[in-house]
């Protein structure tokens, strides 16, 4: 099999945006959080590819016939305990009938590359607890978990 009859990953695009506005929402309804904002496309492309270099980077994954069918989207974060940046893979998302194919290891691969190329060693990430199949893939790749409650605060709410 050459290489155009494999599935691939690669940086996203801006044609990719629509595509991965209709990724997210299906991601938000998975892990049965609130959706999108109606404008995620426009916000990820002004993020992804407005004129300032992004700290943020986003992958997308393709079947041979070249339908995006996930992604992946990183940016580095700062551990101070470690005095050292990480990596944060904020998202990783495959649809229903495209995982367990290869193409999460591919996904993960490709953010490993893009710690590397930032010259980063660790990347971190978080799933929900009840989502045993992303937990188990974790495993199966060698990562190790820790167990936390993640937490988010309006930045305009009274404390």
């Amino acid at each position: 099999m050459n290489d155009d009859q494999q599935p691939r990953v690669r940086h996203a695009r801006p044609a990719d945006l629509p595509r991965l506005a209709e990724l997210a929402a299906e991601h938000a309804v998975y892990e049965k959080a609130a959706p999108p904002a109606p404008d995620l496309a426009e916000r990820l492309e002004a993020l992804l590819f407005g004129p300032e270099t992004s700290r943020v980077r986003c992958l997308v994954a393709e079947t041979p016939d070249g339908e995006v069918v996930g992604y992946a989207s990183c940016a580095p974060e700062f551990s101070t305990w470690q005095a050292r940046e990480y990596l944060h893979m904020d998202c990783l998302f495959l649809r229903d009938g495209h995982r367990g194919l290869g193409l999460g290891a591919l996904l993960v691969d490709a953010v490993k590359a893009e710690a590397r190329v930032l010259g980063i060693t660790e990347v971190q990430w978080q799933t929900p607890v009840w989502n045993e199949g992303a937990r188990r893939f974790y495993d199966r790749i060698g990562a190790t978990g820790r167990e936390k409650i993640r937490y988010a605060l309006p930045a305009d709410a009274d404390a």
